[in-house]
């Protein structure tokens, strides 16, 4: 199955691009899904990525370790951009959830 992750925000707004660059996770160049709780419906997301995303997820993640490390961002120009922020992992997580439910569904129906 093909999937076309949703670049930017579904709205645009100025609180929320404020709120975005105030999380301070765009400084390291993690994207908002880097950032999610990895709760069990996160961790199959993932799981279910393609090894290219899984790849430049993970080297996000270690590049954002080693700077926190250091006490450093990332220079302005290689922050992520809150009309940029591409949510990868989010038509994963949707699957997951939905199939979750529906399993949940069918077996309270036995």
């Amino acid at each position: 199955m093909s999937y076309v992750a949703r670049k930017g925000p579904a709205v645009y707004s100025a609180l929320g691009k404020w709120a975005y660059n105030m999380a301070g996770f765009n400084q390291y160049g993690l994207h908002r899904d880097d950032c999610l709780y990895e709760n069990d419906d996160v961790k199959e997301a993932i799981r279910r990525l393609p090894e290219k995303l899984k790849d430049e997820r993970n080297f996000r993640i270690t590049r954002a370790l080693h700077l926190s490390m250091t006490k450093t961002i990332l220079p302005k120009e290689q922050w992520t951009k809150y009309e940029e922020d591409t949510k990868y992992l989010e038509p994963y997580l949707q699957e997951v959830v939905h199939e979750r439910d529906e399993k949940v569904k069918w077996e309270s129906n036995k």
